[in-house]
C-alpha cells in the first residue's frame, strides 16, 4: 500500500463509539435470534435487549477519562465527525437510560398481550436508541441528519407496530409524513449552508459562516433557518407539534414514553449542536426565532392541556402529550438565551441549564408513564377519571405519581423540578429576555392547575365503590422502572446541585 493510500485509512476509536455500537450490535443479535427462538421463549429477547442497553450505558464509564474523537480529516486531526466529550456522554446517558426504562415498561405488555411482534419491537427499539446515542457525538451536518433519521425511522415503525389497530396505523402515518417533510426541509437547509461555506463539519461551518461572501449572506441565513426545522419537529415545538397528541394516543404506551423523552432529547441535542457550535455567527437569526418558538410552544401546550383536563373522558396519555409540548417550550428558553451570551462561559451556562432541565424532565416523565402503564393494566382507556382513588388501591404508585406531577409543576416536595425551572428562568433573565421570563412564569401558573387537579384525583374516593377494588400484582420490570425513577427523583430533589454539576457539558 502506498503512503498516500495509507493516509486515507481511518483508525476507529472503538471505545469512543462503544455506546451506539453496542446498542446496534445487540439489536442485530436480537433480530437474528428471533428467527430461532421458539414462541414460548420470546421473553428471552426482552432480557437480551435489557442487558444490551445496560451494557451500552455502562460503556459510558470508559469515556469519563477525557474527550475522544474519531473519523477525523486526514489533513487536520482536529476536525472530526465523531467526538465523545462531556456533552456527548451526558446526552448519551440520558438517551440510553431512557431507552432502558422504556424496555422495562415494555417487557410485561409484550409478554401478556401478544399485540406486538417481540423480535421486531426489540430490534426497532435498539436501532432507534443507537441512532439517538450517535447524534450527540456527531460533529458534521451529514452525520447529524443520518443519526436523526436512524433514530426516527424505527420510531415510526414502533408507533404503527400494533397489529390490527387502525388508530396506531394512522398515528404512524401522520408521524412519518410530517417528519419526512421536516427532514426534507432540513436537508435543503444543509445544502444551502454547504453551498455558502464549502464544508459540513460544524466547527469549520462556524468559521466559514463568520466570513461568508456578502452575495451568499441571504443563502446562508436561509440555510441556517431551514436546518433548524427538522430538529424543531423532533422537539414538538410549535408549529411542528400537531403530530404529538394523536401519535402518543395511537402508539403503544411504552413507545409514547420513549418518544416523550428520547425523541425530545434527539431534537434538542441537534438544535444545540447546529446553533451554538455551527451557527454562532448567525445568532441574530436563530436567537429571536427560538425565543418566539419557546413562548408559543409552552403557551400552546399548557393552554391545550388546561382546556380539556376537566373532561371526565380525557385521556391521561393525551394530557402527558400536551404537557410534553409545554415542557419543550421551557427547554427551548436557555438555548434561545445562548444567542445573547457575551462569552463562551455564558453560553456554556445556558446550555447546561437546558441539559439539566432535560435530565429532570426525563426522569419524572418516564416515572409518570410508568404509573400510567400500571393503571392501563386494569383500565386500558387510561382516562384521567381512572386515576380516581389510585391511592386506595396502589398507595405507593399514587404517591410516586403525585411526586412526579409536582416535579413537573415545580412545586415542593419536587425540589428538582423547582430547581430546574429556576435555572431556566435565570437563563432568560441573564440574557435580557425579560419578556420570555414573564411568559414562562405565566405558563408555570397555568400548568399548576392541571398538574394539581390530577394530583388531587389520586387521593379521592372512587365513585360508586364502597371498598377498594382487588389489588393486582405489579410485574417485576414495571416495578423496577417505578422504583428507579422514584429513587432518582427523590435523590435529585435532595441534592439538586448534582444535576447542574453533571450537566456541565464542556461543549466549548
Amino acid at each position: 500500500m502506498t503512503e498516500a493510500a495509507a493516509s486515507l485509512v481511518q483508525s476507529v476509536d472503538w471505545i469512543a463509539v462503544a455506546p451506539p455500537t453496542v446498542a446496534a450490535v445487540v439489536g442485530l443479535v436480537v433480530l437474528v435470534a428471533d428467527l430461532f427462538v421458539r414462541e414460548a421463549n420470546k421473553a428471552l429477547l426482552a432480557w437480551i435487549s435489557v442487558a444490551g442497553l445496560v451494557a451500552a450505558t455502562l460503556s459510558l464509564l470508559l469515556l469519563l477519562d477525557g474527550d475522544r474523537s474519531t473519523f477525523c480529516l486526514t489533513g487536520d486531526a482536529g476536525v472530526c465527525s465523531y467526538t465523545a466529550d462531556r456533552f456527548t456522554v451526558v446526552i448519551q446517558f440520558l438517551v440510553l437510560a431512557g431507552a432502558l426504562l422504556t424496555a422495562l415498561l415494555s417487557v410485561s405488555p409484550l409478554k401478556e398481550t401478544k399485540e406486538l411482534p417481540e423480535g421486531e419491537f426489540w430490534f426497532l427499539l435498539l436501532s432507534s436508541a443507537a441512532g439517538a446515542a450517535l447524534l450527540p457525538a456527531s460533529r458534521d451536518l451529514a452525520t447529524l441528519i443520518v443519526a436523526l433519521e436512524v433514530a426516527s425511522l424505527p420510531a415510526f415503525a414502533l408507533v404503527g407496530l400494533r397489529r390490527g389497530d387502525r388508530r396506531s396505523s394512522e398515528a404512524a402515518l401522520k408521524f412519518f409524513l410530517s417528519s419526512v417533510t421536516a427532514t426534507a426541509v432540513s436537508l435543503l437547509g444543509v445544502s444551502f449552508v454547504y453551498a455558502a461555506t464549502g464544508t459540513l463539519h460544524l466547527t469549520e461551518v462556524a468559521t466559514e459562516l463568520g466570513r461568508v461572501d456578502g452575495q451568499l449572506h441571504t443563502l446562508a441565513q436561509t440555510g441556517v433557518a431551514l436546518t433548524l426545522v427538522g430538529f424543531a419537529f423532533k422537539t414538538a415545538a410549535v408549529p411542528f407539534h400537531f403530530w404529538v397528541p394523536d401519535t402518543y394516543i395511537g402508539a403503544p404506551l411504552p413507545v409514547a414514553a420513549y418518544l416523550s423523552v428520547v425523541g425530545k432529547a434527539v431534537g434538542f441535542t441537534g438544535i444545540i449542536l447546529v446553533t451554538v457550535v455551527a451557527f454562532p455567527s448567525y445568532a441574530d437569526v436563530w436567537g429571536p426565532v427560538l425565543a418566539v418558538l419557546a413562548a408559543l410552544t409552552m403557551t400552546v401546550g399548557n393552554v391545550a392541556a388546561l382546556r380539556q383536563v376537566g373532561t371526565r373522558a380525557y385521556s391521561a396519555i393525551r394530557l402527558l402529550a400536551w404537557s410534553s409540548v409545554g415542557q419543550a417550550g421551557y427547554l427551548l428558553v436557555p438555548i434561545a438565551s445562548a444567542a445573547y451570551a457575551d462569552s463562551p462561559a455564558d453560553t456554556q451556562k445556558a446550555i447546561g441549564a437546558t441539559v439539566a432541565y432535560a435530565l429532570m424532565y426525563s426522569a419524572v416523565n418516564l416515572g409518570a408513564f410508568a404509573v400510567a402503564a400500571l393503571v392501563a393494566r386494569t383500565r386500558p382507556l387510561n382516562r384521567i377519571s381512572d386515576y380516581r382513588g389510585l391511592y386506595a388501591n396502589h398507595p405507593l404508585a399514587a404517591l410516586a405519581l403525585g411526586f412526579f406531577l409536582l416535579c413537573l409543576a415545580g412545586l415542593p416536595p419536587g425540589i428538582i423540578g423547582l430547581f430546574a425551572k429556576v435555572t431556566v428562568f435565570s437563563a432568560a433573565v441573564d440574557a435580557g429576555l425579560g419578556w420570555l421570563a414573564v411568559v414562562m412564569a405565566v405558563n408555570v401558573v397555568i400548568a399548576l392547575f392541571y398538574y394539581l387537579q390530577w394530583t388531587a384525583i389520586l387521593f379521592r374516593t372512587p365513585e360508586g365503590a364502597e371498598k377498594p377494588e382487588r389489588k393486582h400484582a405489579i410485574p417485576f420490570p414495571l416495578a423496577a422502572a417505578l422504583v428507579l425513577t422514584t429513587v432518582l427523583g427523590i435523590a435529585l430533589s435532595g441534592a439538586p446541585q448534582l444535576v447542574l454539576r453533571f450537566s456541565a457539558t464542556g461543549l466549548f
